[in-house]
């Protein structure tokens, strides 16, 4: 190995025994190609397959771009009228106003509808019990219906919610005519040469052949929920495909890259997240880092604590896992330190 090559192997091992992780990978380049780190650590290897968790919305936000470059949809198009055959009623009520009618793929795709997260109430906590089910469209929303929303719509800030991806995630299907498999098979993967991309599959992923996800020392068997997820959490890949999606993305490959832009138009999301189009921004404030400058990062993670980020300022591109879900936040301060120690190379592999 080179010298940064072991450094950033050392941080990984590192970072892997501090958290207790059962295995970790990352993959580093930089777009002049003076470096090129694929690691793993612990029970990982370089070539497994990992699910990315949340990091599947930004694949789905770009299906919805190409659907818009084609003429299929607008961003500002209303859900119900792309999805007439679904029953929205009573799915976004606050204050005894029924927003239904005025929902838009924008809003949907940059959470800004405040609709109540199915995830968090209640798939989340059978996840890490590892109480398994599958679901589909219908009870995502009977979920959102029973739960509390987080906002009317376009407040001015994002709220996190998987049901708008899921809704998404039905969108592309009904202006495809595909299932969203096979849209993200004939949309993404295909021209971009990922084979080892797709939604879990248990008859595929399961026993092994994707690496585990742990929630403390427990290990979770979930493929039923795992296959439910789809547009908002439930595509597996490996590194090297996951870099190349990423860079595409950034280069704006998926679709016209004018329209890259518009999807970093960032809401505050918490502390220190914003969200624009399928995206995440992550920058520390100048008081957190003795007003230092501090790497801005782009790019998407998941609670897994799986991340795909892009490094603009040393242009730089960050991708990996650690399969653990009561962590999702270690990613970002790993992700600082890998910049670090590239910074301490001189930037070179």
């Amino acid at each position: 190995m080179t010298t940064v090559d072991t450094a950033l192997q050392n941080l990984l091992v590192k970072t892997l025994v501090k958290s207790q992780a059962r295995g970790a990978l990352l993959r580093v380049q930089s777009s002049d190609g003076r470096i090129d780190f694929r690691g793993s650590a612990g029970s990982a290897t370089p070539d497994i397959r990992f699910p990315i968790a949340s990091i599947s919305k930004t694949y789905t936000a770009a299906m919805i771009l190409q659907l818009v470059d084609e003429g299929r949809l607008t961003l500002d198009q209303k859900v119900q009228g792309a999805l007439p055959e679904v029953d929205l009623s009573s799915v976004h009520v606050v204050k005894g106003v029924d927003h239904r009618a005025d929902l838009t793929i924008r809003q949907l795709l940059f959470q800004t509808s405040g609709l109540a997260d199915y995830y968090e109430g209640g798939v989340a906590d059978d996840l890490i019990r590892s109480k398994d089910y599958a679901y589909g469209l219908a009870q995502v929303l009977d979920w959102a219906r029973s739960g509390k929303p987080q906002a009317a719509p376009d407040i001015g800030k994002a709220h996190y919610s998987d049901t708008n991806f899921q809704l998404l995630g039905a969108v592309i299907e009904a202006a495809t005519g595909l299932s969203f498999g096979d849209a993200l098979q004939e949309r993404i993967c295909g021209p971009l040469g990922l084979s080892r991309t797709a939604l879990f599959d248990p008859t595929r992923d399961d026993n092994g052949r994707t690496l585990p996800v742990y929630h403390k020392a427990l290990r979770l068997d979930v493929p039923l929920i795992l296959s439910s997820m789809g547009p908002d959490g439930g595509i597996v890949a490996d590194t090297d495909d996951l870099m190349t999606f990423l860079r595409a993305l950034m280069a704006g490959q998926l679709f016209r890259r004018e329209n890259l832009p518009a999807l970093c138009d960032w809401r505050r999301l918490y502390f220190p997240l914003q969200y624009g189009g399928g995206l995440m921004r992550f920058k520390l404030p100048g008081w957190m880092t003795l007003w230092r400058p501090s790497p801005e990062l782009i790019g998407h993670s998941g609670a897994s604590g799986s991340f795909a980020y892009h490094a603009p300022g040393p242009d730089i591109f960050l991708v990996g896992t650690f399969n653990q879900t009561d962590a999702p936040k270690r990613p970002f301060g790993f992700m600082l330190e890998v910049l670090k120690a590239i910074e301490a190379h001189g930037g070179r592999a």
